[in-house]
């Protein structure tokens, strides 16, 4: 199959075990909500009964004169509706932190997202870059075999030494070596990107994008944080949290507060539903604590702790969102810099190859001067797929640390279905 990084990127988003259970945990918090939903809205049940008994008067000490011992049988039936109301202002921020934890839990999930595109994003990259150490293998493997043949047409020839055939061969064995090894790291890169995405392990696929060199969008740093501070779903779901603690410290406090309770039934009572006639019976009442043995200085306390916790958690997010942008566009700078040098060494090193080649075939030099400079070029073009790497890869960062890594991945990487 072919296979595009949005479309890798997909797949990880369909089947990363880290997005379904962030999925799992939106679900618990939303129904930790309903929870202390319920508790604020009122309870109504029914209940219809048909009572038959018989009573022994003897047996509770009872004898009056002219009335029997045995009293029944009789019948009762009761057809009643029960509803209660609580209302207090700790269930009311009680509901308010829980509608928070619940936002809270969903931008998690979010930012779960922009994990997954990260982490298939750089897989997918070192997997392209593995792909290009293995071309480039592959043709200093060509060159030096093309150089230990015509080293063995020329020693046949009598131009040089057995020397030069024996380094030729040497080199051209050591290309050889590299090209195994650049291939068992291109395999295991692609078992890892399969891993991520969700693959069967043997199916078989094809990267359908190239190591491109896109300069990164020009951006100042504080546009940078700002739109990270608005648009990072970590921070958000920190700042979320942060209110969370907040309604729960004052939920913690209000316990002191009165409430309100009310109750009511209505129904048919009679000895059968034909003979009954209509009651009711409504009750209100205010609930004053009076003296809980400490609970709620326990449970202040307790609040005022994961409150300072949650934001010391939220700076801390700050800082570290302003460090990560910070560290992306200077790996940024540095490696389009370092790109364009590496560029134009592996120009220079094809050149001095070829010159290299042209003087050993004209006997003017000897294979040590050419197997120098296949070497001087394979380092060239390692250092230029390096710098390709770091780039491609802080170009991911930078989109992941501002929190636009979902969106933007095709405008970094240019990636297409």
């Amino acid at each position: 199959m072919q296979l595009g990084l949005l479309q890798a990127i997909e797949m990880g988003l369909r089947n990363n075990l880290g997005l379904i259970t962030a999925g799992y945990s939106t679900e618990s918090a939303r129904a930790a909500r309903l929870r202390s939903l319920a508790d604020l809205l009122p309870n109504v049940t029914t209940l219809t009964s048909w009572t038959s008994e018989q009573v022994n008067l003897a047996a509770f000490g009872i004898t009056l004169p002219g009335v029997p011992l045995i009293v029944g049988p009789f019948h009762v039936f009761d057809a009643r509706a029960y509803g209660s109301e609580t209302f207090d202002l700790n269930r009311v921020s009680k509901l308010r932190a829980s509608s928070e934890a619940e936002r809270a839990t969903g931008l998690s999930a979010q930012d779960t997202r922009e994990l997954v595109v990260l982490i298939v994003g750089d897989l997918y990259i070192e997997t392209i870059a593995q792909a290009s150490r293995v071309d480039t293998a592959q043709a200093q493997l060509n060159t030096a075999t093309t150089l230990f043949n015509q080293a063995n047409d020329m020693k046949r020839a009598g131009t040089i030494a057995a020397i030069d055939v024996l380094r030729a061969q040497v080199e051209m064995q050591a290309e050889q070596q590299r090209l195994i090894a650049a291939q068992n790291s291109f395999a295991k890169a692609k078992l890892g990107l399969a891993r991520a995405i969700g693959l069967p392990q043997g199916q078989q696929f094809e990267l359908t994008e190239k190591l491109p060199f896109e300069p990164a969008p020009p951006v100042t740093l504080e546009q940078a944080l700002a739109r990270a501070y608005s648009l990072r779903a970590d921070y958000r779901a920190a700042q979320a949290l942060v209110s969370s603690a907040e309604h729960a410290r004052a939920a913690a406090g209000r316990e002191r507060l009165p409430g309100l309770e009310l109750n009511a039934n209505y129904g048919d009572l009679g000895t059968s539903p034909t003979h009954s006639h209509g009651t009711y019976t409504a009750q209100a009442g205010v609930r004053i604590p009076i003296f809980q043995g400490g609970k709620v200085r326990a449970d202040v306390e307790a609040a005022d702790a994961v409150l300072r916790q949650r934001k010391a958690e939220a700076e801390n997010l700050r800082a570290q969102i302003e460090f990560e942008i910070r560290n992306a566009m200077l790996d940024i700078e540095t490696a389009a810099q370092q790109v364009q040098v590496a560029e134009q060494a592996v120009g220079l090193a094809r050149d001095a190859l070829q010159q290299s080649r042209d003087r050993f075939a004209a006997g003017v030099s000897t294979g040590v001067e050419v197997v120098q400079s296949q070497q001087a070029l394979a380092t060239a073009e390692e250092n230029y797929i390096n710098s390709l790497n770091s780039h491609n890869v802080a170009n991911l960062l930078l989109a992941r640390a501002v929190g636009e890594g979902e969106q933007q991945v095709r405008n970094y990487l240019k990636g297409t279905h």
